[in-house]
């Protein structure tokens, strides 16, 4: 990430918070259930925004509760959807431009 404190902020909303082993160039955050997720601080030049390969998928129960919450940044027009492969989902820019999906299987929506 290039913006550690913007990624931690983002992420937040997924219900993540900082841990003991975090850093100025390291930050490891966690769900109340466990959930991991490690970030660290991109060389300049590495990640660039619009150009970003990088993407996230968050396996999620709620999925429609995480898509009023990030309502107005949801990139499919018509909102989570159930999708070819299974699964019911949307998508939406991440820090840095990182395309984060977040979805559940469509049998148990």
């Amino acid at each position: 990430m290039n913006n550690l404190l913007q990624a931690e902020q983002f992420f937040a909303a997924l219900g993540f918070s900082p841990q003991a082993g975090s850093s100025a160039e390291y930050r490891l955050l966690q769900t109340p259930d466990g959930e991991e997720l490690h970030l660290t601080q991109a060389v300049s030049g590495w990640v660039e925004a619009g150009r970003n390969p990088f993407g996230l998928y968050f396996r999620r129960p709620d999925v429609d509760s995480l898509a009023r919450l990030f309502a107005g940044q949801v990139l499919e027009k018509e909102g989570p959807s159930i999708k070819p492969w299974g699964m019911y989902e949307f998508a939406v820019n991440g820090p840095d431009c990182v395309l984060v999906r977040i979805g559940w299987p469509a049998r148990t929506v």
